[in-house]
């Protein structure tokens, strides 16, 4: 299948013009004429996963690999290194990134992986009732995303209401007016933030909440022509 065709697919699903303004979605490597033999979709592209896939296929992964401006191709550095692996094997890439967690994966994450109903979304936040006490949320986070262990900030006992923003979602903190926020990559000072403004944080790690991009968008492309091989990058952190 030409390139082209599974852009105008993956538009039709979740439009690439919704993109943040700093992202980098769309097609990041390769031609819109070029022909695609196989389809992987993944959270990122590491070494591991490039050595795996076959010769004059197309990567879709979540996060753009080509994100910032790049000043030179040092190949024996990322993600030129990366970039130099792909051209060789003739590679495409398309990124869906911020597009895809305000049309679908905060809600994928909410509904499919934790399992609440009545999600509300509006932009990268998505809102539920879950109507527990904070350490029975916490358990339940837990063992939903297979987190052994996990980050927190308490500064109420019982929880009603919750939202959650996949990936790394900081940033929001001073608009959330929920009693407890799920994202990732929450820093010291947000921390301290939340705590001051009574607001609940519950770190469900980057990696850990963005992994299941490929699982949610093969189920929303059952009913497209496109076959994906559904893989993933490796989670870079390690815990000791």
């Amino acid at each position: 299948m030409h390139l082209n065709k599974i852009y105008q697919i993956l538009d039709e699903l979740s439009p690439f013009e919704l993109q943040a303004s700093w992202d980098n979605s769309g097609l990041l490597v390769g031609q819109m004429e070029d022909e695609v033999e196989n389809i992987y979709l993944s959270l990122d592209i590491d070494s591991e996963l490039l050595d795996e896939v076959r010769e004059k296929s197309l990567i879709i992964t979540h996060h753009p690999l080509i994100f910032r401006g790049l000043k030179q191709l040092d190949s024996s550095k990322y993600p030129s290194s990366l970039l130099k692996k792909m051209i060789k094997k003739d590679i495409s890439l398309i990124a869906m990134h911020t597009n895809f967690d305000v049309t679908h994966l905060n809600k994928y994450v909410a509904t499919e992986v934790l399992g609440y109903k009545n999600v509300e979304c509006e932009g990268y936040v998505c809102s539920f009732d879950v109507n527990c006490s904070f350490d029975e949320l916490v358990l339940h986070v837990k063992k939903s995303l297979g987190l052994d262990i996990i980050r927190v900030v308490e500064s109420k006992k019982e929880i009603k209401r919750c939202a959650i923003t996949t990936g790394s979602g900081g940033d929001l903190i001073g608009e959330i007016d929920v009693d407890c926020f799920l994202s990732g990559d929450f820093k010291y000072h947000q921390a301290l933030e939340a705590k001051e403004n009574m607001l609940n944080l519950i770190d469900i790690e980057h990696f850990a909440s963005e992994a299941h991009f490929p699982a949610c968008l093969s189920k929303n492309l059952e009913n497209s022509p496109l076959k994906a091989i559904m893989t993933n990058s490796k989670d870079p952190f390690q815990y000791k």
